[in-house]
């Protein structure tokens, strides 16, 4: 996973990564988004339809062992799970094709983004900054919102709180290209949906639940029976805009099973092993292709320079020890 050979796209990463660290605390050790997060193991095997759609080795094998991880928005490790701001939740999967060979899906529970650059994306982070002191009204992020309307929608759309992270739907932010063997291609963007069916809390049922509540529920759930995801791929149509992560597509779009992920374990020495992992959210294998959406190179610099910060730091217990302190 190197870094992109543009410099500005690396100079905006690590911008973005020091503003995430503004608003949330630097927590050594830790992610500066989806800080708190449990990773946990299974397998994936394709639907009977999915080689229609790509020739990807994962959907071309009879199986693949994955790793999941479920985290909670923002940058702070000890963030409660009922914590409004715990919203989107996030869901990564990587498939592990061979030794140091992998590719991977980054998708949280909201579908879009509220920009379409980076450059936007900062504005929004530093306009969240500023309004935490500023006594002005319009505040810097009211005044955001009024002239980004996409950002205003992402904002306002619904985000209730999960009963588990087991009974979430989650979505792939931005579109890729599948092309099958005999290279047909068509643009889709990943839906990812619980096979026990979507539930989630009233405001007043979040409050009485305790700080840990999602990662506690979702071991003893593996304790006693496997949790299963369909991996589903929303095709777009001739015209459909695939470069701009704010745009939805409508649900009368067709959609493909890409096949089921069944999760059964979480992972060993789990602290250490979220503290190593660096998902990539472009595929970088055959079959499944990065689309021109301006946030993907973006995205995968953010990750890999965080990850490279976060594996230099102390180890886990010393880390979230620390975050206790700050916290």
């Amino acid at each position: 996973m190197p870094l992109p050979a543009d410099a500005k796209i690396v100079a905006l990463s690590e911008r973005l990564i020091q503003q995430f660290d503004a608003i949330f605390g630097l927590h050594p050790g830790f992610r500066p988004a989806h800080a708190k997060g449990l990773l946990v193991t299974g397998l994936f095997t394709p639907s009977p339809r999915a080689s229609a759609l790509t020739c990807a080795p994962h959907v071309i094998r009879p199986s693949t062992p994955v790793t999941v991880r479920f985290s909670n928005s923002t940058g702070i490790p000890l963030l409660p799970d009922n914590d409004p701001n715990a919203d989107p939740r996030g869901l990564a999967i990587r498939f592990h094709l061979a030794e140091h060979v992998h590719t991977d899906i980054v998708s949280h529970s909201t579908d879009g983004f509220p920009t379409r650059t980076g450059e936007e994306f900062l504005e929004f982070l530093q306009a969240v900054a500023e309004s935490r002191s500023s006594q002005e009204s319009p505040s810097p992020i009211e005044k955001f919102l009024g002239a980004h309307p996409a950002a205003l929608t992402f904002v306002q759309t619904p985000k209730p709180m999960p009963a588990s992270f087991a009974t979430e739907r989650y979505f792939g932010v931005t579109a890729m290209r599948f092309t099958n063997e005999e290279g047909l291609s068509r643009y889709g963007r990943y839906r990812i949906v619980p096979e026990s069916g979507e539930e989630h809390l009233s405001p007043g049922e979040a409050k009485t639940k305790d700080a840990d509540f999602l990662f506690n529920e979702i071991k003893q759930r593996l304790e006693s029976r496997a949790v299963e995801f369909r991996i589903l791929v929303q095709l777009a149509n001739p015209g459909d805009t695939v470069n701009d992560a704010t745009i939805h597509w409508p649900d009368d779009r067709e959609t493909v099973e890409l096949g089921t992920v069944a999760l059964t374990a979480d992972t060993l020495d789990n602290a250490r092993e979220q503290q190593t992992i660096i998902f990539d959210p472009i595929p970088r294998v055959e079959g499944i292709e990065a689309s021109d959406d301006p946030l993907l190179e973006l995205r995968a610099a953010v990750y890999l320079l965080s990850g490279r910060r976060r594996r230099k730091a102390p180890e886990p217990e010393e880390a979230l020890r620390v975050a206790a302190m700050v916290h």
